[in-house]
């Protein structure tokens, strides 16, 4: 009676074969699977080629009906980004359904619906900024071209965007401000009014009459050309300082920044010439020094 044997070497051989078989399988099936798919690539590339026209032409659209209106800058922005985000929400969509057929737009919605929860957790930075610039967008207030101050920045709005705000300095530089930091924190508008009012500090000696004095200054800054007489000018005593009584000088004047330095310099030369013209002193700190002992005079000629 004979018996068979299988030796291991074998069992080693015939499992490297049907793993190789198998693997092959699997790669016929893919190419396979990815032949038949070209078509149904080569439409939702076509898909989002119409998309990205469609994109294009709506905000040129929707830039020419908002030029014929006295829409603000910044919501224009607003309802171009709006408009480009519903276009291509929607290529997008119809792309991925035409890939994997299977997908449905209801499945999909719901599939974002439950990802919005994680993705909303892991940028909430971002969504953050997002809301504030839709916010921003939407006042009235802080409009393109103002001069702002927030923060300790103080600059131009240049442009506004749903995630950040780009500012740009007196001094030249642009800084890219986070919507939120805008949007929680108080702006103050430089350039809200067209007018602004200004002020500076005018000493003079105590010896001086006062209401002459007050006289001379009024009359000095409102012969500056760009000082708005119909606002009117202040001119109040407001302290007694070390070697002076201080008159603090408020008037009115354009309200860009360069407008308050030019106004500021016009009207300091204006308030220095006017009280030289009458006599008037402007004192610089006195310093009296005073000393325990007699301190003794140097006689005689230096050698």
């Amino acid at each position: 009676m004979q018996t068979e044997t299988t030796t291991p070497s074998g069992d080693r051989t015939d499992t490297t074969l049907n793993t190789l078989a198998t693997l092959q399988d699997q790669l016929f099936d893919m190419g396979d699977g990815m032949i038949r798919a070209l078509p149904n690539l080569a439409i939702a590339f076509i898909v989002l080629l119409i998309t990205w026209i469609l994109a294009k032409f709506a905000i040129k659209f929707a830039d020419r009906l908002a030029g014929k209106t006295a829409m603000r800058p910044s919501l224009r922005n607003l309802i171009d980004t709006l408009v480009k985000l519903g276009i291509w929400l929607f290529g997008l969509m119809a792309a991925l359904t035409i890939i994997m057929p299977g997908l449905t737009p209801a499945s999909l919605i719901a599939g974002l619906g439950i990802g919005a929860v994680a993705i909303g957790f892991a940028f909430q930075d971002i969504f953050e900024n997002f809301l504030a610039g839709v916010l921003i967008m939407l006042r009235e207030k802080m409009r393109i071209g103002d001069v702002i101050e927030c923060d300790g920045i103080t600059g131009k709005v240049e442009h506004i965007t749903l995630r950040e705000t780009y500012v740009r300095k007196l001094s030249g530089e642009v800084t890219l401000v986070p919507n939120s930091m805008l949007f929680k924190n108080p702006v103050e508008i430089l350039t809200d009014d067209e007018q602004r009012r200004h002020e500076t500090i005018a000493g003079v000696s105590y010896d001086t009459d006062l209401d002459e004095a007050a006289a001379v200054i009024r009359q000095a800054v409102e012969s500056v050309d760009a000082v708005i007489l119909d606002k009117g000018v202040d001119v109040f005593a407001c302290e007694f300082n070390s070697s002076s009584v201080d008159f603090k000088v408020r008037w009115w004047a354009g309200s860009k920044p360069r407008d308050g330095h030019e106004s500021r310099d016009a009207v300091i030369r204006a308030i220095k010439r006017a009280l030289d013209d009458a006599g008037i002193e402007i004192p610089f700190p006195y310093v009296t020094h005073t000393f325990k002992e007699a301190v003794p005079l140097a006689t005689g000629t230096p050698s």
